[in-house]
């Protein structure tokens, strides 16, 4: 692929300055002057009329570059054509994958910037990052709106990954454009309109930071008829309440010898600075003191924000300062307007504005929104390591979609390798502590070590026991990515899926992103139903809840209905069912305070019923007596010294020609008790056999690491 040196380059929709440190090789042939049939040749001043189509756009985009273009489109159609074959096995690599890292990053945007200095007084205009990859068939538009620093400064580490998913346009306003809020408002909402006609079902995402997240809200609210999907990170409607406003004043009465740059407000993420020069100023402290110190703190930053200092000047930065009053007033004046669904990101740390309490804030004024907290995190949230806006996009509730409305199978988007491999060393001591034992069968019924019984080509539906907790859900998963680049897709409680507007029993909704990343869905028939009509590998617990919450005794015991529809519905796709047993919780804790032992307490009792009432959603209403019983609780667990998981997959149970015949429901209830009959033997078969593994307790098998490496995989008993 051609690319531009310097790294997060964008090319222009429209721009008029060519940056002059392409090479001969790479530079694009961009339109040096406006002209009616570019998209925003001019702000502000192109009709919906004048916009040409979708397809228009791309050539436009791509122009001048027709070895770009044509080697994007090979790539797109060679990627749409492995995920038609079977989206849901994964070619991952097991070595070690090589990221760039932040710092690389940011220096070739910085080295690439500096282009953008020149003496360009505007109008704003669109770019589309060059280096994005190759994005799924009909994927969403996504408008980046910047903060204050104008450039789309926080897209930089992000523009590689949102471009698999989204089609990035990024909002670029020159450093001595002073278009006011309201002309951004009308710039930005004229794009909105255009690509809704022409895409009229494509959903639209406007991504804003503090001062682009109040352009996010005026645009919504002004339209809330369009298709729109908002993410706000530490948005700048907490203006009222900031420590940035008496810094205004301060900027206007500094000397321009001793001008206040980006370089020192970028230095407030490592420090309190701004509160304690304001203290001083009140205190009476020379002003010349002040900035005397101000500029040891500048002198001791980075060559980084001393090129930022470049791209906002102590007036482009005093501009941006004084349009947050506005933008906050105007956003803040049309909230209850706002219809789209929403996502706001909000740091626990943020030294300009409250973001945290703004966030909560939000969250309760809209009618579809998650608030996102990230507790040590400082206002640009954009550029912190650790954060991934794809993958909290693709981990937020129901969020990201390709049509007017969201669908768990067709919009889902498998885990990129960088988002497995975060999810494997967050898991990384469990699965070492677990070191868990899988066995499966093959066809001809022989059991064997591993995982070479498991079908490859779906669909298939693995039927088993919930353990305590679902505590077996991580190293099942895991090892069958690595083992057999299976993608596992859980049928999972729906509470797992549920916005909350107030705080109860369950953990955050952010905790449950990983489990949305890799794939989960809410369990019912439909989803069932067109996860195998997609030929996946999909996970199902008929005992639910009431088995992953059991009682004291109740381990390994199976809390199935009596009837189940699951079996008729994989007969339909001809799936292979495979049953499951996996055991060893009692190994690792013991249940000490019960349901039954909360129930005796009046003000446990009343706990639990008033949230389950609140918050509790009945999948098994129709179940009358104790296996419907849903009631929202955690048990009480004692941790042991860890022991060992073992798994044992039995012998996929074949279902293909067998439509007919289980259309029956004796037929299908026969299968149905066979089914659960093998998991039970599964179970008592593990049980058994694990008295005989000498390396079942963690000291043991840490003796045996200790010996033979840490990454030696440690034996167990012999089949």
């Amino acid at each position: 692929m051609s690319t531009v040196t310097g790294g997060c380059l964008f090319t222009a929709v429209h721009c008029c300055v060519v940056p002059s440190s392409l090479s001969s090789t790479s530079k694009l042939k961009l339109q040096p002057t406006p002209t009616p049939t570019l998209r925003f040749a001019v702000s502000g001043q192109i009709s919906a009329e004048t916009t040409p189509s979708k397809t228009e756009t791309t050539t436009t985009n791509l122009n001048g570059n027709g070895r770009f273009k044509k080697k994007r489109e090979e790539e797109a159609e060679t990627e749409g054509k492995k995920e038609k074959q079977n989206p849901y096995v994964l070619e991952i690599e097991k070595k070690e994958i090589e990221f760039t890292s932040s710092r690389k990053g940011l220096d070739a945007y910085f080295e690439g910037s500096r282009n953008f200095i020149k003496s360009d007084g505007g109008p704003p205009r669109w770019f589309s990052p060059l280096e994005c990859g190759s994005r799924l068939d009909n994927s969403p538009l996504l408008l980046f709106l910047p903060g204050i620093d104008g450039v789309g400064l926080g897209l930089c580490k992000h523009h590689h990954t949102l471009g698999r998913i989204f089609d990035i346009w990024c909002l670029h306003i020159p450093v001595k454009d002073r278009t006011p809020f309201l002309g951004l408002v009308k710039l930005v909402e004229r794009t909105v309109r255009s690509e809704n006609y022409h895409s009229p079902k494509r959903p639209i995402y406007l991504v804003g930071e503090s001062l682009g997240a109040c352009l996010a809200l005026a645009v919504a609210a002004r339209n809330p008829d369009i298709n729109l999907s908002l993410v706000l990170s530490n948005p700048a409607t907490s203006f009222e309440e900031s420590p940035l406003q008496p810094l205004i004043s301060f900027l206007e009465i500094i000397p321009v010898e001793h001008q206040l740059s980006l370089s020192y407000i970028l230095s407030l993420m490592t420090g309190d600075s701004l509160r304690m020069v304001m203290d001083n100023a009140v205190k009476g402290i020379p002003l010349h003191q002040i900035i005397g110190g101000l500029s040891k703190d500048v002198i001791a930053m980075s060559s980084h924000l001393n090129d930022l200092a470049a791209l906002l000047p102590r007036e482009t930065l005093l501009w941006k300062l004084q349009m947050l009053r506005p933008a906050s007033e105007f956003a803040n004046s049309r909230l209850s307007a706002v219809k789209a669904q929403t996502l706001v990101l909000s740091s626990g740390k943020d030294q300009f504005l409250p973001s945290e309490e703004e966030g909560q804030r939000l969250f309760r004024a809209f009618p579809k929104c998650e608030n996102r907290k990230f507790n040590d995190s400082r206002h640009f949230l954009f550029l912190e390591d650790g954060i991934d806006l794809a993958t909290i996009i693709k981990g937020s509730v129901a969020f990201y979609r390709r049509g007017m409305y969201h669908d768990y199978v067709s919009d889902y988007v498998p885990p990129t390798p960088s988002e497995l491999k975060m999810l494997y060393e967050s898991n990384r001591l469990f699965l070492l502590a677990t070191s868990s034992v899988m066995l499966s069968t093959l066809e001809d019924g022989k059991v064997v070590k591993g995982l070479a019984g498991i079908p490859s080509d779906g669909p298939v539906l693995f039927v088993g026991y919930h353990m305590l907790m679902g505590h077996e859900l991580a190293p099942m998963i895991t090892q069958l990515l690595l083992e057999r680049n299976i993608l596992l897709r859980g049928l999972a409680h729906p509470l797992v899926f549920m916005r909350k507007k107030k705080e109860g029993r369950l953990p955050p909704l952010s905790d449950f992103d990983p489990v949305r990343v890799m794939g989960a869905v809410p369990v019912s028939g439909t989803n069932l139903f067109k996860l195998l009509s997609s030929k996946a590998h999909v996970l199902l617990y008929p005992g639910g809840a009431r088995e992953a919450v059991h009682r004291k005794g109740e381990q390994y015991k199976l809390f199935w209905p009596e009837h189940s529809e699951f079996v008729r519905t994989a007969a339909r796709f001809g799936a292979k069912i495979v049953p499951f047993g996996v055991v060893g919780e009692d190994d690792f804790g013991e249940v000490i305070f019960d349901y039954d032992d909360q129930m005796k307490f009046p003000c446990l009792r009343e706990d639990i019923r008033r949230y389950t009432e609140e918050e509790g959603i009945k999948v098994r209403a129709q179940i009358n007596g104790e296996l419907g019983n849903e009631d929202m609780h955690y048990p009480w667990i004692l941790p042991k010294l860890p022991g060992r998981f073992y798994y044992y997959f039995g012998k996929p149970i074949e279902t293909e020609g067998r439509e007919l015949e289980l259309r029956d429901k004796d037929k299908a209830q026969e299968l149905y008790l066979q089914i659960k009959s093998e998991v039970e033997k599964n179970l008592a078969f593990l049980k058994e056999k694990r008295e005989s593994d000498p390396y079942r307790n963690v000291v043991a098998r840490l003796a045996y690491q200790a010996m033979h490496g840490f990454t030696s995989e440690v034996p167990t008993f012999e089949i």
